[in-house]
């Protein structure tokens, strides 16, 4: 494969505060709240998820739209030197893939900004997200901002600004062809700050698990600086399948320094926030008059 390297410029995972570096060291994070004082808040993310813990409610299905069309080209694959990141450029000034429903507000629709991912250097870690005590080797955020905001740069200052779908990796023997048009090309981003065009189009749904019917949800955060809480989880707890070959590829990044990977951040205190978890059993449904509940009266905290 021959790889023909862009400077690319745009918006990386999250708006980044000129001149402030972070990293993903024990000590490095220690010292995010001295930088970045919103980290140091109580609706911090990544947390530990439990089905235990989780209040369970017949919520509205999550819709996708247009998760099944190419995404726009060109899509650009960039390591970033704290991930790898695509983001999507509406150019063409048509209607890009977006979400509603679920846990969100009524009227309220969230659009794809970009989406990313976590990986750790040994396969028993990797995940920013537990669930059930479980560190998945893997995880993919994919960014939405809510359509009411011009960028990702405004939306991160409103509460409602953005929901991020957190979606886990688990390994197998077998390649995931869903995931080729991604690896193939990750080869030619080894360097920070390299990026090339994809070449083959993707379809978001094609990177979303089999199940997406039930999914966890809470109110948080960025997991990377400014950490602003303006953040609407829904993490499937489905994991998408990835074999060691492909796992690797994404271990073969540099950071500028070394390896990029064990790219996520430590667990953060759940405090008085509830999560929720959608289900749609007959004795749920029934508790709740046969109807769907509302999400607009989801209470997210605990009094």
């Amino acid at each position: 494969m021959i790889c023909i390297i862009k400077i690319v410029i745009f918006i990386t995972t999250i708006p980044i505060i000129a001149g402030r570096h972070f990293g993903y060291s024990k000590r490095d994070q220690h010292i995010w709240v001295k930088n970045f004082k919103l980290c140091s808040g109580k609706l911090q993310s990544p947390i530990s998820l439990s089905s235990f813990k989780s209040v369970a409610l017949p919520l509205p299905a999550l819709e996708v739209i247009g998760y099944h069309d190419f995404l726009p080209n060109p899509l650009y694959l960039k390591n970033s030197g704290h991930s790898v990141v695509i983001n999507v450029n509406n150019h063409l000034r048509k209607e890009l893939p977006y979400i509603f429903g679920g846990s969100l507000d009524a009227n309220q629709e969230y659009e794809i900004d970009h989406l990313h991912f976590h990986w750790g250097a040994k396969n028993n870690r990797g995940s920013e997200h537990i669930l059930n005590g479980i560190r998945y080797p893997m995880e993919m955020h994919i960014v939405h901002r809510n359509k009411i905001y011009s960028n990702l740069s405004n939306a991160s200052n409103y509460k409602n600004g953005l929901v991020v779908l957190g979606i886990f990796f688990q390994l197998q023997e077998e390649d995931n062809e869903s995931l080729h048009s991604i690896v193939s090309d990750l080869m030619c981003v080894q360097g920070i700050n390299r990026a090339i065009k994809l070449s083959s189009p993707i379809t978001l749904a094609s990177l979303l698990p089999k199940n997406i019917d039930i999914f966890y949800t809470y109110k948080g955060s960025l997991t990377t600086p400014p950490c602003n809480e303006v953040v609407t989880w829904i993490i499937f707890p489905t994991p998408v399948p990835i074999s060691f070959t492909q796992l690797n590829k994404f271990r073969s990044l540099s950071n500028g320094k070394d390896m990029l990977a064990d790219n996520f951040r430590k667990l953060q205190n759940i405090g008085l926030r509830k999560t929720y978890v959608r289900r749609l059993n007959p004795l749920l449904i029934a508790k709740y008059n046969g109807t769907i509940f509302n999400a607009e009266n989801l209470d997210w905290f605990w009094h």
